[in-house]
């Protein structure tokens, strides 16, 4: 997808925040000094929170791709679906072939 606008996930967050802070400013215009504490401390908490999601992203821990692989394959190793399994395992009986219809499926 060439040319399409990716925006960043704390980027749109903040973007969020700057059209909420001037939705208020909008609506509460005329207020007086009420509107602008009310402002200054929305924007104070948006700033601080939009700061503790920041930190939070980069302290996760970066998986390195192998062990994702790792973990992948030995998930699908325990994953036991029989039709994963060989049918010719000893103690298997053979699916039955396509041939003469059974009583149980002709119709009377």
């Amino acid at each position: 997808m060439r040319g399409s606008a990716v925006v960043p996930r704390p980027l749109a967050f903040l973007l969020f925040l700057a059209q909420v802070l001037l939705l208020q400013t909008a609506l509460l215009g005329s207020g007086g000094l009420t509107t602008a504490v009310a402002l200054a401390a929305t924007a104070t908490v948006a700033a601080m929170l939009a700061a503790c999601v920041l930190l939070a992203a980069r302290r996760v821990p970066v998986v390195p791709p192998t062990r994702v692989r790792t973990a992948i394959r030995d998930r699908a190793r325990r994953t036991a679906f029989l039709p994963q399994r060989d049918p010719d395992a000893p103690g298997r009986r053979r699916p039955r072939a396509p041939g003469r219809a059974g009583p149980a499926t002709t119709a009377a």
